[in-house]
């Protein structure tokens, strides 16, 4: 839950009061401007395609400090990777990319368990299976696109997260956008949590059911939205609803929590409601044997009714997969456009998922996977205890691997992640429309693949940061700062 001071809270909106204000100014100048250029030219009656004052938050803010996102990197995403160094000469409207390369601590990679890097069981076989498949199958599934691969990473998936059958689709995010509309439609209700995912929500909007929000996390609100809906029945009609379907996430990706899904699924039974998890950050990363929420909250997974999730973070891959009863993998075969017409899944794709969900397995004759669950585990709680001791407003559960630190003012966004840079500590930065927009934060992302060493350097950097920025709102009392501390640990 978000803890935001008074004083930073005014200071922010002052914040984006002057920006609102100033480039309202400059918009209106420009709008005279434009006017009077426009009585000289002949339009020849089109409309413009780009209507400049309808993107406000972009022009005045978002490219004013585009630096700061979308930095090209020059190698694999590992603990440490090379950002590519760039310059401008108007004002961030455009990036100039140079042959300067900067080595950063890459904490905003979704690398969970390492296996973006070079891996001595996956790289092996993705390279074979690439000579032999090639890079693509140039087919959608239904025609040439299903090989052999995908259809051992669809069983193997069905195993390891515990339904009788999956499917595997190239994309993460078009799982969602894509499968939801399929299994629900006019006259079907979808009630989803507040801050799901953009891809759930596009994918419930694009359904054609009606939608309600239940508050984030809030299990007794889902039951007054339950019994509100099931009590007035459709819109108009007031017809039962044909099927209720509840979204939820296992941990939420811009706030790190863990969906309080054993509540979640209790109301659901006793509204007969379906629930659909989309596990997209949780699974392959919590859990004692990396299968996610379900594992790790003791969940038992025959009560979810469709599981979601991708290979595009713990397993070093691409594409995702939706988990569920055999009836319902067969009807999205018959009917999902994402299946039907889009490219499948790459096998080189298919072969990182394979192997490194084997190695979690444990099937590669090693105890790596379990090694690297641990170190996750670790390196994820050593890291939030370390940043809430020296008084950062951090979001999220212990065992997450993300952890939002809070920036709220707009100035403190470029601020804090140019000074970091400088200090070669790659953090991702996130602000409206990703979150709203007072709440804008850093999002670190630990890794397996960190040592303490790494964790310990990200610290100091960040406390550095911290305190020139200002963004220590809850700071500790002098006498319990240990500047040593972290030369202890590694004694």
């Amino acid at each position: 839950m978000v803890r935001l001071p008074y004083l930073t809270a005014l200071t922010t909106l002052f914040s984006y009061g002057l920006l609102f204000a100033f480039g309202q100014l400059r918009d209106l100048f420009r709008r005279i401007v434009d006017w009077h250029n426009a009585k000289s030219k002949d339009l020849q009656g089109y409309a413009p395609i780009c209507l400049g004052l309808e993107d406000f938050y972009t022009r005045r803010l978002y490219l004013r400090i585009q630096d700061c996102f979308g930095r090209p990197i020059a190698s694999a995403p590992d603990a440490w990777f090379d950002v590519v160094e760039r310059y401008s000469n108007d004002n961030n409207k455009t990036l100039h990319r140079t042959e300067n390369i900067s080595k950063c601590l890459n904490l905003g990679s979704y690398n969970y368990l390492g296996f973006a890097a070079s891996d001595e069981y996956c790289t092996p076989r993705v390279v074979e299976s690439l000579k032999r498949y090639s890079s693509s199958t140039c087919s959608v599934r239904v025609d040439g696109g299903t090989t052999k691969l995908h259809i051992e990473l669809e069983e193997l998936v069905a195993r390891f997260v515990g339904k009788p059958a999956s499917l595997v689709f190239g994309m993460g995010y078009v799982t969602n956008s894509a499968i939801i509309p399929v299994i629900m439609g006019k006259g079907g209700l979808i009630i989803s949590d507040s801050l799901n995912h953009n891809s759930i929500v596009n994918g419930a909007r694009g359904s054609g059911a009606t939608v309600r929000v239940f508050q984030h996390n809030s299990p007794s609100h889902l039951e007054e939205v339950l019994r509100e809906q099931i009590a007035n029945g459709q819109p108009r009609t007031h017809r039962p609803w044909k099927k209720i379907i509840v979204i939820v996430e296992g941990i939420y990706s811009m706030e790190g929590e863990l969906c309080k899904l054993p509540e979640i699924i209790a109301v659901c039974k006793k509204y007969k409601a379906y629930t659909y998890l989309d596990e997209a950050h949780s699974i392959g990363a919590v859990g004692k044997s990396g299968r996610g929420v379900c594992e790790l909250l003791g969940v038992d997974t025959a009560d979810v009714d469709i599981m979601m999730g991708t290979f595009t973070k713990s397993f070093g891959s691409c594409g995702g997969y939706i988990a569920a009863s055999k009836e319902i993998i067969q009807y999205l075969k018959f009917t999902c456009p994402a299946h039907l017409y889009a490219t499948s899944m790459s096998a080189p794709a298919v072969q990182q998922a394979i192997s490194s969900m084997k190695v979690i397995l444990g099937e590669d004759g090693s105890n790596r996977g379990a090694q690297k669950l641990t170190r996750i585990r670790e390196n994820s709680n050593f890291f939030r205890s370390e940043l809430q001791k020296m008084g950062f407003e951090v979001l999220g559960d212990n065992d997450s691997p993300v952890m939002p630190i809070m920036l709220y003012n707009p100035a403190k966004i470029p601020a804090f992640s140019r000074e970091c840079l400088r200090q070669n500590v790659a953090v991702v930065t996130v602000a409206f429309p990703a979150t709203p927009l007072l709440l804008a934060r850093a999002r670190i992302c630990i890794s397996a693949s960190h040592t303490r060493e790494d964790l310990i350097k990200g610290l100091e950097v960040i406390s550095k940061v911290g305190d020139l920025v200002g963004i220590k709102y809850f700071p500790v009392e002098p006498e319990k700062k240990q500047p040593d501390r972290y030369t202890k640990k590694l004694e």
